[in-house]
């Protein structure tokens, strides 16, 4: 009774998605932030960029990895929705507080990625509730009737 160990699935079909691109280019962005905010010294940007980076890191490799497929217990689109417009709102103020209070160049660029990084979160968690349905028979999804009538 040997066990054979197998390679780690990775989904590439998740990553050539409109998902998988917002989600790797929130992690860039995340990134790009977190070094101007680490340059600039600011630690209280530092801390909420680094938490949502990890948060984003850590769900990527969720979907990548095929991980929610073998942890059912969480509803993970509703969790990654709502961390999305979460983040979202907050990197809005914390960005426009940067903006506003710069005085090194490394805040002013951190915030001005902020703000995109808000946007692409915006994106993310528009994407995320448009795929969720609640309350709804498999026959009433789109493409289940779609593949049901043939």
């Amino acid at each position: 009774n040997h066990k054979k160990l197998t390679a780690m699935d990775v989904d590439t079909a998740f990553l050539k998605s409109t998902r998988g691109v917002l989600k790797v280019a929130e992690t860039v962005t995340l990134l790009v932030a977190l070094v101007c905010f680490a340059a600039a010294s600011t630690p209280t940007y530092i801390a909420a960029t680094v938490m949502e980076f990890v948060i984003t890191l850590l769900l990527l490799l969720l979907y990548l990895l095929k991980l929610n497929k073998m942890v059912t217990f969480f509803f993970w689109p509703l969790i990654d929705a709502f961390n999305s417009v979460f983040a979202a709102f907050y990197f809005v103020v914390l960005s426009l507080l940067a903006l506003t209070t710069y005085t090194v160049t490394g805040t002013l660029v951190g915030g001005i990625v902020g703000l995109l990084t808000a946007g692409l979160l915006c994106m993310d968690s528009c994407t995320l509730f448009k795929t969720i349905t609640f309350n709804n028979h498999r026959s009433e999804l789109p493409n289940e009737a779609a593949h049901e009538t043939k």
